[in-house]
């Protein structure tokens, strides 16, 4: 089948709060090879992405044409010419070998670091030629992914005295609602310290100490998909406590962008590098600002009494309150969108970046053949430690040493983040061996370690 039926299928995050478009199809190009003389891109992670009816599809990018499958029944043909690997599926010891030299790795991964430290490591993210995370870096970045657009961040807030009012029916200043617990970013430990200096409202199951009114908001699928009497009831609080489950510069969640939209203001930890894509200079809190959470209690309280001060952070929501001129170019120039049927989205958009460079390849190994040699072979892209790169976790509040022994959190997360690196280690070493049984990959994981073993 031509063209690209399923577009938009997957235009969201798993979880996210969006209605995927139904449909979208590409200017196309003027590729008049048949399907049989089409590069082949073969989705590697295939369950997860059947963004197509069939198991093939016939993409048409802008430089030309490939065909896009989920059949591994192709993973060593001469036409296949790029594997592309789901981030959050993508295991060192079941990686398809021997790797073979035609072929390229590409990886998509728009998800949590916590999904799969090995990508954070260098030897691991060195693995793919081409890259689509959340960082600014990679090849296909993807990190504005749950934001819409500036119309989302312009959406009225509820009025300072409906906010008051609410206070003065108990309700806390600040909220959090967080079901998904023990996470590397160690947020729980943080939030627990700031409740101890002012009220905080937690609904979720993480810290929980307060129950949803009905029935219906406790259900935690109205939680995922924006429904209207859900985001009605925490649009209320001044504040929402927004700690991302893992620490990467650019990885930026609905947790932000969410409170934004709703204008409640975000007590945000996360990417170090959020300032460069906020609306303007005062629109959120960076709990990091502050020496302690009692400090950052110390100053919630202060803005929760002047009403003034508080809404400074609201001005992005006015007419050219958002002054960010970084924001509004990225927004502007990404070539997919968020549930809009006018544009690709980003899984479909990575595919054709992919297959508009095997295409490129394609070429400039023909020239060099015809050349005998004169025209130099193209020269592998390799994905860079920045493509990821995400750093080694710490905890949530204190420092490593404070924590006691059986410390789940630092038994957990630490553990994973450095065995992550002996796997990526151990997967580079089995494809400079051009090893093809996957069965070996624990011999050399053991060798890594008897080496450390030796180094200490």
């Amino acid at each position: 089948p031509c063209g690209a039926e399923g577009w938009a299928q997957d235009a969201v995050p798993p979880g996210a709060a969006f209605v995927a478009a139904a449909s979208y199809r590409g200017p196309g190009n003027n590729d008049t090879r048949s399907n049989k003389a089409l590069p082949i891109l073969l989705w590697w992670s295939g369950s997860l992405f059947p963004h197509f009816p069939g198991d093939t599809e016939r993409i048409d990018c802008p430089r030309g044409s490939c065909l896009v499958t989920r059949s591994r029944q192709v993973a060593r043909h001469r036409r296949t010419k790029a594997l592309i690997f789901y981030g959050t599926d993508f295991r060192a010891y079941e990686a398809p070998l021997p790797r073979l030299p035609h072929q390229t790795w590409a990886l998509f991964h728009e998800e949590s670091p916590m999904n799969n430290y090995v990508l954070s490591h260098s030897p691991g993210i060195r693995l793919f030629n081409y890259t689509a995370t959340f960082r600014r870096e990679s090849d296909y970045p993807l990190t504005l992914q749950w934001l819409p657009g500036t119309e989302y961040l312009r959406a009225p807030a509820v009025p300072l005295a409906e906010k008051d009012a609410w206070r003065r029916k108990g309700y806390g200043p600040v909220l959090y609602m967080q079901s998904h617990c023990d996470v590397p970013s160690d947020r729980d430990r943080y939030v627990r310290e700031l409740m101890k200096y002012i009220q905080v409202d937690s609904y979720g199951k993480c810290l929980h100490n307060r129950e949803l009114p009905s029935e219906r908001l406790r259900d935690t699928s109205t939680a995922t998909t924006e429904d209207s009497e859900f985001m009605t009831f925490i649009a209320r609080y001044k504040f929402h406590l927004a700690l991302e489950n893992a620490i990467c510069d650019d990885y930026m969640t609905e947790k932000l962008w969410r409170p934004m939209h709703l204008g409640a203001v975000p007590v945000y930890r996360g990417s170090p590098a959020v300032r460069d894509w906020m609306p303007n200079n005062l629109s959120i809190i960076l709990i990091d600002d502050f020496d302690s959470p009692q400090e950052l209690a110390k100053y919630l309280d202060f803005l929760d009494k002047n009403g003034e001060e508080y809404l400074k952070y609201l001005e992005y929501k006015n007419v050219d309150g958002i002054k960010n001129q970084f924001l509004l170019e990225s927004l502007e120039k990404r070539e997919w969108g968020v549930n809009d049927m006018t544009l690709p989205n980003y899984l479909n958009g990575f595919e054709c970046f992919i297959c508009d460079k095997e295409n490129t390849r394609v070429k400039e190994e023909q020239e060099h053949k015809k050349s005998r040699g004169k025209i130099p072979a193209p020269r592998p892209h390799i994905a860079q430690f920045k493509h990821m790169g995400c750093p080694m976790p710490t905890p949530g509040f204190g420092s490593v040493e404070d924590l006691s022994e059986g410390d789940s959190w630092k038994e957990m997360w630490l553990q994973d983040y450095w065995q992550s690196l002996d796997q990526g280690e151990a997967l580079t070493a089995m494809i400079h061996h051009n090893e093809s049984h996957q069965g070996r990959f624990w011999d050399y994981m053991h060798e890594i370690f008897l080496k450390r073993m030796r180094q200490h």
